[in-house]
């Protein structure tokens, strides 16, 4: 076992401020990994040491392998945390890290490589009994024997690439008449976003919600569920709110579908915090879709309802510890449920925005955690994904976590760009979410851009003319470095405490 002393996240963010922050509960010294245009991020100022490795676009930066290893190793980092999102799997950096001597505060490079592929995945968990969506679980080669199968399993079918995610793809077919048309597409499709044109085929369930479970295994081979995430309110087939628990499975199917989440991660040897996903029907049927070997956006929810601090778990699995609990230690207690608050105009089919956060104040109060990665006056860089914070509620009951999720997005106040926060209040509001019996396809049957009212009062004014281009008042976004004391040239700077 080795004593983790010291960790490079290799993100941006607010998922980089949400790790540093349990590492210095841990007394492990932080290294922050930044481009150029995030020089002035809080991630940056909050770390014990903060590096510059490239321009803005993340090719140059967060994904420059060599570069974030050559400064872990340059700064005597012990470890490497990738965060969620750019080399968080990518299996070679996985291996790379490790053979550098580095701990990889993950799973194994194997794991990462099994799970990376939707039809390696099914395989794996197939010697498990796992439930599959019917359909053929190996790429798709010759047109003839798949329409032969299409035909049998019935249509609609869903055509989807095996790297990859996020909608990518992905197609739904109607009739064998469009069938080959499809398949190019998804395949030319897959080969541009992943780099792999492979697809398979699945039985499209009509109205499915999007259940996903949280697993930790350890070193040693013990592996246990921290229970389910609700993750059905989706756009282009992204989340934008999740909870837990589910607000559907009675007791039988939680311990049915978290045991299925423990052996798929047994499938494949499987260490530190993962998440594995499943598409659930109309009669709670459900059907092992693909795993994610990271950090969850949401795992927050998970925190919440069950008291464990999933990074902490994190480190203590890398450093060759054994889970401390079993799986009769974790319970669920109260409802929390999460918005990811986006600078997105859901009136415009949630395309991105960017600009300036002229007013940013965030919501307080009980129950009520807000994690982010900006401050009033920054700008929205063009480079990254537009997600500004995660907005998380808790509540005994689900009921109480709505209502302070409502409360909370009242409070929220940000002008300057579009977010997501209207939206958050419709679901909020709306019957189908109250119920519980939403599914995926929320937002193209009950969310038009109509829906969502401005309230013009003082503060939503001020929003509006920030919308409409006439809000000109700027704040000085200069922020003076002299708190850091440059210690290696003008790349990496030290906090100087006082």
């Amino acid at each position: 076992m080795q004593k983790i002393k010291k960790v490079l996240i290799a993100n941006r963010g607010e998922i980089a401020l949400r790790i540093m922050r349990s590492l210095k509960e841990m007394d492990i010294k932080t290294v922050a990994v930044f481009s150029e245009a995030d020089r002035l991020s809080p991630h940056v100022q909050y770390a014990d040491e903060a590096v510059c490795i490239g321009p803005a676009p993340s090719s140059a930066s967060y994904l420059n392998i060599s570069k974030i290893i050559e400064t872990a190793l340059k700064l005597k980092a012990d470890a490497i945390h990738p965060g969620y999102g750019f080399l968080s799997e990518n299996e070679t950096f996985a291996r790379q890290v490790e053979e550098s001597g580095l701990i990889f505060i993950g799973p194994s490079a194997n794991s990462i490589k099994i799970m990376g592929s939707k039809l390696a995945a099914k395989d794996a968990a197939s010697a498990y009994n796992i439930p599959m969506v019917p359909g053929i679980n190996k790429p798709v080669t010759d047109i003839n024997e798949a329409l032969r199968v299409t035909s049998e399993i019935g249509y609609p079918v869903l055509i989807k690439a095996s790297a990859g995610g996020g909608g990518k793809g992905m197609r739904i077919v109607e009739s064998p008449d469009e069938f080959a048309e499809q398949l190019e597409r998804a395949s030319s499709e897959a080969k541009s976003a992943f780099g792999d044109g492979s697809v398979f085929i699945e039985k499209y369930i009509a109205s499915p919600k999007h259940i996903e479970v949280q697993v930790l295994g350890d070193q040693h081979g013990n592996v246990i569920h921290l229970f389910e995430r609700e993750c059905s309110i989706q756009r282009r087939y992204q989340k934008v709110v999740e909870e837990a628990p589910s607000p559907v499975l009675n007791y039988e199917k939680r311990m049915a579908i978290g045991e299925a989440a423990v052996k798929v991660a047994k499938s494949c040897n499987y260490y530190g915090a993962g998440t594995v996903e499943f598409i659930v029907d109309e009669q709670l049927n459900f059907y092992f879709l693909e795993m994610n070997t990271r950090l969850q956006v949401e795992h927050p929810v998970t925190e919440m309802i069950t008291g464990i601090d999933l990074v902490k778990e994190q480190i203590n699995i890398a450093e060759g510890n054994a889970l401390s609990f079993g799986q009769e230690d974790v319970s669920i207690r109260g409802h929390a449920i999460e918005l990811r608050v986006y600078a997105e105009d859901p009136t415009n089919n949630f395309l991105p925005d960017i600009g300036k956060l002229i007013t940013y104040r965030r919501p307080q109060g009980p129950g009520i955690r807000v994690d982010d990665g900006f401050e009033e006056s920054m700008e929205i860089p063009v480079f990254y994904d537009p997600m500004i914070a995660k907005l998380i509620t808790y509540g005994s009951n689900r009921t109480e976590a709505i209502q302070r999720m409502k409360r909370a997005i009242s409070e929220y106040k940000i002008s300057g760009i579009m977010t997501t926060l209207p939206f958050g209040a419709y679901v909020m509001d709306h019957e189908e979410f109250i119920s519980g019996r939403f599914d995926t396809h929320f937002v193209k049957k009950h969310f038009s851009p109509e829906h969502l009212k401005i309230n013009l009062d003082k503060d939503t004014e001020e929003i509006a003319m920030a919308f409409a281009g006439k809000f000109f008042t700027e704040k000085n976004n200069t922020q003076p470095l002299s708190e850091f004391q440059n210690t290696s040239g003008n790349s990496v700077w030290k906090r100087r405490y006082s």
